[in-house]
């Protein structure tokens, strides 16, 4: 008896589908790194300005921001099924949308962005949203 091929890109698999998976993952991720940096604010807040000055590492952090963009586009691009798994899509374009700009920026227009945010000023409105945010994924993944 022949068993049926499993691919990893089958959207037939409810679980995947129901986002659960991608929401529990960056839930967490969202959660430990608000919580971490919000912990050590000035620390966070030199390490971030830094990092946003230094053309080697934003190059690396756009490549890593894209490759997670694409894998969470290509592995998980649903639109339906409820609040969560929409959620988790959305981060999803987000994250490939930002890690596009990333490489298209220059280090001078990235250190530009980095001030008209304003991080410094608002670094607890940013720990917040991050916060809720991967208290509502991980929330919402482990009770479905």
């Amino acid at each position: 008896m022949r068993r049926p091929r499993v691919t990893p890109w089958r959207r037939d698999s409810n679980e995947t589908a129901s986002g659960k998976p991608g929401a529990v993952h960056l839930g967490l991720y969202c959660i430990i790194v608000a919580l971490a940096m919000s912990a050590n604010k000035q620390g966070a807040l030199k390490t971030v300005s830094e990092w946003v000055r230094s053309p080697p590492l934003m190059m690396l952090t756009s490549a890593i921001t894209l490759a997670l963009g694409l894998a969470l586009v290509v592995g998980h691009n649903v639109w339906s099924r409820g609040a969560l798994p929409v959620t988790v899509t959305v981060v999803g374009w987000l994250t490939l949308i930002k890690g596009l700009a990333f490489l298209a920026l220059s280090p001078a227009q990235m250190i530009k962005l980095y001030d008209v945010l304003q991080y410094e000023r608002f670094f607890f409105v940013y720990m917040g949203v991050t916060l809720a945010l991967g208290l509502y994924l991980s929330v919402a993944a482990f009770s479905a």
